[in-house]
């Protein structure tokens, strides 16, 4: 089967038409977008849509579902009442690095806003999940993710007090918390398990992470050990759909 026009091979297979070659009306204005988008730079203005509903012969209605797509594409971003062109997607591998040294290493500024930081008694799901004990002290932090200030994602992560006991006063919530574990505690992440699926945002998600309710976002949930085997963590990590995409090295398996 052959490629796209665009020769990408991570492209949908004949650029997306069908067989019987018929497409609707709003994705034929949406390859147009496309092609426009490809001739902008980052942060340039796209004609408004009465502008483009002209210049396309089409109903509103149309340029707007089009829009729409490329939106939560992540290939167009709202600023102020306009459109603008968006940057790439950060691609963030799936590994025990730290989020801090996946948004540098694509040359973006990596930051983080505390929400909260409560401590409270393990209850019976976490345990269940880390091997902690029912009703010992854990501690809950959570904070949005920014890169470049740009809110892109929420995190929520879990710990134990015993072994990490001055949380609340040693460390710097605005910094990499893996950092903070490893040279400051001297603890070494050795393993994780990782789930990912696609959800949407609640309500109070969505206002803390500045997104619309409606879009798709990538929930990652994580366990990470240490060499001996023992649970450090347990991290719920909501990332903007639009925003992130995650990369990952498979090698044979050995079994």
């Amino acid at each position: 089967m052959d490629y796209p026009n665009d020769l990408d091979p991570g492209a949908p297979v004949r650029g997306g038409v069908p067989e019987h070659g018929r497409i609707p009306k709003y994705y034929a204005v949406k390859a147009q977008l496309t092609a426009l988008l490809n001739d902008l730079a980052e942060g340039e203005t796209l004609p408004t849509e009465r502008d483009l509903a002209v210049r396309y012969a089409v109903s509103r209605d149309t340029v707007r579902q089009a829009l729409r797509e490329l939106l939560l594409e992540g290939r167009l971003r709202r600023q102020g009442r306009g459109t603008v062109a968006a940057g790439p997607k950060l691609a963030q591998p799936l590994s025990l690095a730290s989020y801090t040294e996946g948004v540098r290493r694509q040359g973006r500024r990596p930051g983080r806003t505390l929400i909260g930081l409560d401590r409270f008694p393990c209850p019976p799901a976490l345990a269940a999940e880390t091997g902690l004990e029912r009703g010992e002290p854990v501690w809950h932090m959570e904070r949005v993710l920014l890169a470049d200030d740009e809110r892109v994602g929420l995190e929520s992560t879990y710990v134990a007090v015993a072994r990490m006991p001055h949380l609340d006063t040693e460390f710097d919530p605005d910094s990499s918390f893996y950092s903070y574990v490893h040279e400051r505690l001297g603890i070494d992440f050795g393993s994780a398990d990782e789930r990912i699926e696609t959800v949407l945002a609640t309500p109070r998600e969505a206002l803390l992470i500045g997104t619309p309710p409606a879009l798709p976002m990538l929930l990652i949930h994580r366990v990470s050990y240490d060499p001996a085997g023992r649970a450090t963590e347990r991290v719920r990590t909501l990332y903007r759909g639009d925003r992130f995409s995650f990369t990952t090295r498979l090698g044979a398996d050995s079994q």
